[in-house]
């Protein structure tokens, strides 16, 4: 080779030695980036001052909002919309939600001070749908260093002097990534969009017909009132069923530096949204599902996408997306039919519960590997059935011991006990109403890429992981869990150790 060979081969080697140092420090800052994000500085994000219309009322019109997307990525632009009742000046203040030190949110930015005014509540549509069409109180443009995650606005109305009070709600969004990652957080806000109750009584549960009846409508285009199932907790209002559930999860995850990123329900109608991660979670309570949803993480799970569903009553109810009357896209649901299979021994119930449903959807347990059963909810203790099964691993629990009051208030049965591989790894009993028994039972199978689906089969799993602040721990059905246990945590660890590799 003469002097001029070796001086071309060598500067492509160091080219190609440069190019590839870089695309691993890349990949490692890519893999640390919500541990760099969780050294930043936390904040208190709690509200303080919240009062409701009336007792019986789910909304606070003295200042509430909505968010014109349920997630959006950095450099795309949402719009927020806000009422006060009366005219107030406000300010937002938006938090990113984690771990923080145990702060548990991080300040991003504070917005405002700005004019606001009542805007007016819709009447009542079509489908018993309520559908704002308010001015536009700001926009914001996410900046491209805001990290994937679940974002809380604080709206807090600005007194025009010391002797008067100011209120407070949240509005809520997830600010989402197109990124490679470990860990997918699908948020389950189609749920809590499902049982929103703003203004009075307009959730898909709140039909005279029946509490399930076909063919009712809600919209993502109104704010979010006070959580409404199983206990009350008016310092949640406009923030959905996320600090209920999921924030527990959230807390947990970014604690331990896992490598995670945040979407929504809908952001699962793009199949290339869980082939760029390992494994989905699916946290809390994640009832409600477009058909798209469906044959996605199914097609996914085949294709070797490991599945933990953290969550119970899951996939349940079929509910596509259709566009708002203004033409954006995917906001709203309408209840169509439910998922699974109607049991000979559970028509009656279903029929009282679910009124004229005809034609159940799919099997959820294609991709759950159990189901939602009658009776639909209750409360129960988690108790081990399989001790050497590698989900155990380091928790020394026996067969036959249990984890306290971690199951309710909804469960998955009637295990998918055909399917080759799944093993019942817990099972045991609850109670609905505290006197009426039920069976649950948690489930793992693989799927044909040695992938893994887990059932943890409670929506009160999560309680187990971390209890952050501003976090209630919730009861029901004369039950409750009793907060974060080490064998939760180490259950889960196992679990996403599985699915990460």
């Amino acid at each position: 080779m003469d002097r001029r060979d070796f001086i071309k081969t060598s500067g492509a080697a160091a080219l190609v030695s440069g190019s590839t140092a870089s695309s691993a420090q890349a990949a490692s800052q890519a893999r640390d980036l919500i541990k760099t994000e969780n050294t930043k500085q936390g904040a208190s994000f709690q509200l303080t001052r919240v009062m409701p219309d009336g007792a019986k009322s789910y909304r606070t019109s003295l200042i509430e909002g909505y968010c014109s997307r349920q997630s959006v990525k950095a450099g795309e632009t949402m719009e927020i919309y806000v009422s006060t009742k009366p005219v107030a000046r406000f300010i937002i203040e938006v938090f990113r939600m984690g771990y923080y030190g145990g702060a548990g949110a991080r300040l991003m930015t504070t917005l405002g001070p700005f004019e606001g005014k009542p805007q007016a509540v819709p009447a009542m549509g079509e489908q018993r749908l309520r559908e704002c069409q308010w001015e536009s109180s700001t926009s914001l443009t996410i900046p491209s260093d805001w990290t994937s995650g679940v974002y809380l606005g604080r709206l807090s109305t600005v007194p025009d002097s010391a002797d008067q009070p100011y209120w407070q709600s949240y509005v809520i969004f997830i600010v989402k990534d197109d990124r490679p990652a470990g860990v997918l957080f699908q948020c389950s806000d189609n749920t809590w969009q499902a049982y929103n109750r703003w203004p009075v009584e307009e959730s898909l549960y709140t039909d005279p017909r029946a509490a399930h009846a076909p063919g009712v409508s809600v919209s993502f285009d109104r704010p979010y009132g006070k959580y409404v199932q199983i206990f009350d907790n008016p310092l949640s209002v406009g923030s959905g069923e996320f600090l209920l559930w999921e924030y527990p999860l959230c807390y947990w995850l970014e604690k331990e530096g896992y490598d995670v990123t945040y979407c929504s329900n809908v952001d699962n109608l793009e199949p290339a949204n869980l082939s760029r991660c390992k494994v989905m979670i699916s946290p809390g309570h994640d009832e409600y599902w477009d058909i798209r949803q469906y044959q996605h993480v199914k097609q996914a799970i085949h294709d070797g996408l490991n599945v933990l569903w953290l969550s119970a009553n899951d996939v349940y109810m079929v509910t596509p997306f259709t566009p708002s009357a203004q033409g954006q896209p995917h906001r709203r649901l309408t209840r169509e039919t439910c998922y699974g299979e109607f049991r000979e021994e559970e028509k009656e119930a279903y029929a009282k519960v679910l009124g004229p449903f005809q034609n159940p959807g799919p099997d959820e347990r294609d991709i759950i590997g159990a189901r939602t059963i009658v009776p639909f909810n209750g409360g129960g203790d988690w108790t081990c059935a399989q001790p050497d099964h590698w989900l155990f691993e380091g928790t020394g629990m026996k067969k036959g011991e249990s984890i306290p009051g971690l199951v309710g208030w909804e469960f998955h049965g009637d295990p998918d006990i055909g399917r080759d591989g799944l093993q019942v790894v817990a099972e045991g009993n609850v109670w609905a109403g505290g006197t009426r028994l039920g069976k649950y039972a948690a489930t793992v199978f693989e799927g044909p890429k040695k992938n893994i689906v887990f059932n943890a089969s409670t929506i009160f799993w999560n309680q187990g992981l971390s209890s952050p602040p501003g976090h209630m721990i919730p009861w029901s059905h004369w039950s409750r869990p009793h907060g974060p246990d080490p064998r939760v945590q180490r259950i889960t660890a196992n679990a996403l150790k599985r699915a990460i590799g």
